[in-house]
């Protein structure tokens, strides 16, 4: 390619990067309504007040100029006139009250929109970080299990509060610079018509400079999510309770401050190498406007003294001249703070525009509070979103009412996987769950989860009373003590809390002052009693006395009628002797049912639950 061919396309490619840059830039924009919105919904009063002030602050330094310059006429006129001292004051005093007015005025206001500013962002912070967290409680399971969800919610919760506020401060302070610009302008013009230009063009090449570094800092905020949840999650090791036996004990100390050290400084050298650009583009760009300013000072400078403008002339064009540069710096540096803004407000708005996955039926039906048909799962098969690898593969059984049923298996054989399905925190990919004939997505969500009692072997210790521990498995009966005491009768936890220092109102784990931390067992008693606490028609119990030591089990089993009632129980469990208890048990392998039937007909089936019962007795008898 010859060298004429070569520039014209240079010139074609960078006129197109301009091109690209400019749409991006008013592309991003688009979110500025939206930050009005957030800010206005957190504060009403204090952001009413703030737009109030921004006219009467932009009026100021234009109103402070003109009068500093008749104080300065008046002044050298009475030098020359040779006036008396006392008329002299009498006669400048007036303005310099007048002036000193302007600036108490000016101070005034820029106190009131610190303070105002503070209080709104402490309201806009509490505001989006419920609105995130009112997103979380309605998204579905599947999100939660999905790393790249954790990415989205990290980068909408960072800077939200900040980008929101700053967008419609932003576009508060342009406001008033565009006021205080011609204000000032209407004051410059009278000295020349290329004085505006040369303020303006001037201030141009450092704006599209800071924009394309905060589009830096922005990209590089954005791709490092993994890693800044990887800190926290290091961090969270080091200092978390829940860690520090292990920690301490395999001395693991020095192995992760190593590695957050290592993580920490890839993202410092990143974000430094980004800041010194910044500076120096800055301090350049900066010099070119200092330059204007010098040459247009020693044009002033050489007018005054060949008497075309007065002194007070001289000394007002130095003053709007200089603030003119500073109104359009800020007027271009809002742009881009507000464009860098909009970029992070982007993350919490595509967060927030998530929708759950499992469908809610308008006018769904309530589940009856007595199953009278039962429980059916035809033809189920299923796989998690992102995986083609089938979990369950073409499951079908039927539960009775008051029917309980176990469901034994290797691990991964997708015994928890039917249970999420159950409950409605996933839907099938294939075939469909009923109650009493109506398949559950027909139902209302909300009353669906009540009919059902959950615990979860994974279940949460919550670092609060034992009573709200307890009252969590039922919301609405959190203060009803004597059905909270029932339940944990029923979870054989009573015993145990009448030791504790407050009993019910003990305030559990270590993370608040006086809190008494409790053993595996001793938490799962707690867990045990929510799952009673709820009057459900289903009881789900995932491995409900894994922690439990044997003579605190045999308690529970040996009440396990009295307790699940006439109610529906699915009982996971790998110690047979609390499976054969049920009255059917579904041996599950490889996401097929492989087996169905009681204790006795499994057994003299010979199959796969006799081989894993013989092999567990075995153990036993060892």
């Amino acid at each position: 390619m010859n060298q004429p061919d070569q520039k014209a396309k240079n010139k074609e490619s960078s006129k197109e990067s301009l091109n690209v840059r400019l749409q991006n830039f008013f592309t991003t924009l688009r979110n500025t309504p939206q930050a009005f919105r957030l800010v206005w919904k957190a504060s009403r009063s204090t952001a009413l007040v703030s737009f109030l002030l921004v006219p009467v602050s932009a009026v100021l330094p234009a109103g402070q100029a003109w009068v500093g310059k008749l104080i300065v006429d008046i002044v050298v006129n009475q030098a020359n006139q040779s006036v008396e001292i006392g008329e002299g004051i009498r006669t400048v005093g007036l303005y310099i009250a007048l002036e000193f007015v302007l600036i108490m005025l000016g101070s005034l206001f820029r106190n009131a929109r610190s303070l105002f500013d503070g209080i709104t962002r402490s309201k806009l912070t509490n505001y989006i970080n419920s609105l995130v967290i009112q997103k979380a409680i309605e998204l579905d399971l599947q999100y939660f299990e999905d790393p790249i969800f954790y990415n989205l919610m990290q980068n909408a919760r960072r800077q939200a509060d900040m980008s929101a506020l700053s967008i419609v401060n932003s576009i508060l302070q342009m406001g008033q610079q565009v006021i205080s610009f011609f204000s000032l302008m209407v004051l410059l013009i009278g000295y020349s018509l290329w004085l505006p230009l040369i303020v303006v063009i001037s201030a141009i090449p450092s704006f599209f400079s800071l924009s394309e570094f905060a589009q830096r800092s922005f990209r590089a905020l954005t791709r490092r999510a993994p890693e800044s949840r990887l800190l926290n999650y290091l961090e969270s090791l080091l200092t978390g309770n829940e860690y520090v036996k292990e920690i301490k004990l395999f001395g693991l100390g020095d192995e992760l401050l190593a590695r957050y050290q290592t993580l920490f400084n890839k993202s410092y050298i990143e974000d430094r190498a980004i800041a010194e650009k910044r500076t120096l583009a800055s301090f350049l760009w900066g010099l070119l406007s200092t330059l204007v300013y010098y040459a247009s000072y020693i044009w002033i400078i050489l007018k005054t003294i060949s008497s075309q403008i007065t002194l007070g002339d001289m000394t007002m064009f130095l003053s709007i001249f200089k603030q003119s540069q500073g109104a359009v710096q800020s007027l271009l540096g809002g742009f881009s703070s507000l464009y860098e803004s909009n970029l992070y407000l982007d993350n919490l708005l595509d967060f927030l525009l998530l929708k759950p996955v499992i469908k809610r039926t308008k006018d769904g039906l309530v589940v009856p509070k007595k199953i009278q048909h039962g429980i059916e799962l035809e033809n189920i098969s299923f796989c998690y979103p992102g995986s083609e690898q089938l979990v369950l593969k073409d499951v079908s059984m039927r539960i009775m009412p008051g029917e309980r049923i176990a469901l034994v298996g290797l691990n991964g054989a997708g015994k928890t996987t039917l249970i999420k399905l159950l409950t409605r925190l996933y839907d099938p990919t294939e075939g469909r769950i009923l109650i009493d004939g109506v398949d559950l997505k027909d139902y209302d969500l909300k009353s669906l989860h009540q009919r059902f009692g959950v615990i979860f072997q994974d279940f949460v210790r919550y670092q609060f009373t034992v009573s709200e521990n307890i009252g969590f498995g039922q919301i609405d009966a959190l203060n009803d003590l004597g059905r909270i005491k029932d339940a944990a009768v029923r979870g054989g936890a009573e015993e145990m809390i009448e030791a504790l220092p407050e009993g019910y109102n003990t305030m559990l784990g270590r993370r608040w002052e006086n809190g008494e931390e409790l053993s595996g067992g001793q938490w799962q008693k707690i867990a045990l009693a929510r799952a009673f606490m709820r009057e459900a028609e289903i009881l789900i119990l995932d491995e409900p006395t894994s922690a439990l030591d044997a003579e605190a089990e045999y308690e529970v089993f040996k009440r396990f009628n009295e307790l699940v009632e006439d109610r529906i129980a699915v009982l996971i469990s790998h110690r047979f002797s609390t499976v054969r208890m049920a009255d059917r048990i579904a041996v599950l392998s490889g996401g097929h049912l492989a087996e169905l039937g009681s204790h006795e007909e499994l057994m003299n089936q010979n199959g796969m639950y006799a081989r894993l019962f013989n092999l567990q007795a075995e153990g036993y008898r060892l």
